[in-house]
């Protein structure tokens, strides 16, 4: 057995690096780099307290305009197709990066699950099945947390559980 050590997995990380900085170096490649580098930055400075500040105030000249043009279609337009297209663009870049930060929770995750000794390493693929499947996961789990709200040994861990759930379900 290989006892992992922080080391161990600081070596893991950097071997993954080097092996992509050694793959050639493809169009298809940069130009997703690229992408994701710019949807990371984009989405840090969209999601600032500023940046909603701006998008109020142009709200806010776009209304306070209205009287001087008339609330012509052509005021209206301006403010349509002006969202529409942020919104547009917005979408892929929001997806690139929750699709990039979901796929490091669960490696992240799978990490843990196989690590732990005695964990079910068959969780380690829950992203991918199908709907019946996660359903009948979620039902074994509620049977377990039933079964072990029985069981006296283990009330204090269900009722601290239980107390966290409605601690922030009231928040």
């Amino acid at each position: 057995m290989i006892m992992k050590t922080p080391m161990h997995d600081a070596d893991s990380l950097a071997q993954a690096k080097r092996a992509v900085d050694e793959q050639p170096a493809s169009h298809g490649w940069r130009v997703r780099e690229l992408f994701h580098k710019f949807a990371q930055k984009t989405s840090a400075v969209v999601g600032t307290p500023w940046t909603f500040f701006i998008a109020v105030l142009i709200v806010i000249i776009w209304a306070v305009l209205g009287p001087r043009f008339g609330y012509s279609d052509t005021w209206q337009l301006i403010i349509n197709t002006g969202t529409t297209i942020v919104t547009f663009l917005m979408v892929f870049l929001i997806q690139n990066t929750q699709n990039r930060d979901a796929k490091a929770i669960h490696l992240k995750l799978d990490e843990l699950i196989r690590a732990k000794r005695g964990a079910r390493n068959a969780l380690m693929d829950l992203e991918n099945c199908t709907e019946e499947e996660l359903a009948e996961i979620e039902a074994e789990f509620k049977r377990l947390r039933e079964r072990a709200a029985n069981h006296p040994e283990h009330s204090d861990d269900v009722g601290r559980i239980q107390k966290s759930r409605s601690t922030a379900q009231t928040r």
